[in-house]
C-alpha cells in the first residue's frame, strides 16, 4: 500500500457500469436479445460492448443499426425487460467500497457520472452497503449522454469545484472523451467494456487493470 500523498483532486466522478460495477457481460448479453426480438441483426460482444457507457437509446441504435426509428422504444422496453430479470445477479468488482471509503476519509467528493437512467441508478445504490457514500450523481436520462460533458459540468457546478481539481474515472472511451471536453483529467479502467488500447487518443493519467492497482494510484496521485 502507498503512504497517502497530498490530494490532487477534490472531486473523482466514477462511470457505474464496468468501473465499479461488474455488469458489463450481462448489458452485452440484454442488447443482444432485445436487438434479436425486434428482428434486428444481432451484435456480436465486440460491437455491444462498444456502447455501453451510452444514453440507452442512442447505444441501441448504434448497436442496431438495421433495426427502423420507429422500434427504437420496442427495442429499449424489450432491453429493460431483459436486465430487470437478472439486475440481482451482478454487484460490485472486488475491492470497491473499500476504496470509496478510503477516498471518502480523505475528504474526498465522490460521484457517479453514467449512462444508466436515474431510475436504474437509483436502484443500484439503494443497497445498504452504499448509503452516504457519493456526494452527487448525473445520469444520461436526465442531462446528455457520454460523451456530451454536460454531466461533469453539472457535477462540478454542484459540488463548486473546478475543472482542474476533478477527475473522471471510467472504463469506455466515451468516459475518458467526455472529461476531455469537460476540461478534466481521466483515469482509465480496463476491466470493463473497451480495449485499453483505445484509451490513448483521450491521454488518460493512467490505465488502471484491476481495483486495486485503481486503489493504490488513487492514494498516491489522487
Amino acid at each position: 500500500m502507498y503512504h497517502p500523498t497530498p490530494r490532487r483532486f477534490d472531486l473523482i466522478a466514477f462511470d457505474w457500469d464496468g468501473t465499479l460495477f461488474d455488469s458489463t457481460a450481462l448489458i452485452v448479453r440484454c442488447i443482444q436479445e432485445a436487438v434479436r426480438d425486434v428482428g434486428g441483426t444481432v451484435p456480436d460482444a465486440q460491437q455491444a460492448s462498444y456502447v455501453i457507457g451510452m444514453a440507452l437509446v442512442p447505444a441501441l441504435a448504434h448497436a442496431a443499426p438495421d433495426v427502423p426509428a420507429e422500434r427504437y422504444k420496442e427495442l429499449g422496453q424489450r432491453y429493460r425487460h431483459h436486465y430487470a430479470q437478472h439486475m440481482h445477479d451482478i454487484s460490485l468488482f472486488d475491492g470497491v467500497l473499500e476504496m470509496l471509503h478510503e477516498l471518502k476519509a480523505r475528504g474526498v467528493l465522490l460521484s457517479v457520472a453514467t449512462g444508466k437512467s436515474r431510475q436504474g441508478l437509483n436502484e443500484a445504490l439503494q443497497h445498504v452497503e452504499l448509503k452516504g457514500l457519493f456526494d452527487d450523481s448525473r445520469t444520461a436520462d436526465e442531462t446528455a449522454g457520454k460523451p456530451n460533458p454536460m454531466m461533469l459540468h453539472e457535477l462540478m457546478s454542484a459540488c463548486g469545484v473546478s475543472p482542474a481539481r476533478t477527475l473522471m474515472i471510467g472504463d469506455t472511451t466515451h468516459d475518458l472523451e467526455m472529461a476531455h471536453l469537460a476540461g478534466c483529467r481521466s483515469v482509465g479502467v480496463s476491466y470493463g467494456a473497451h480495449a485499453h488500447d483505445t484509451f490513448e487518443r483521450w491521454q488518460p493519467l493512467a490505465v488502471a487493470h484491476s481495483v486495486r492497482e485503481l486503489h493504490d494510484w488513487l492514494i498516491q496521485h489522487g
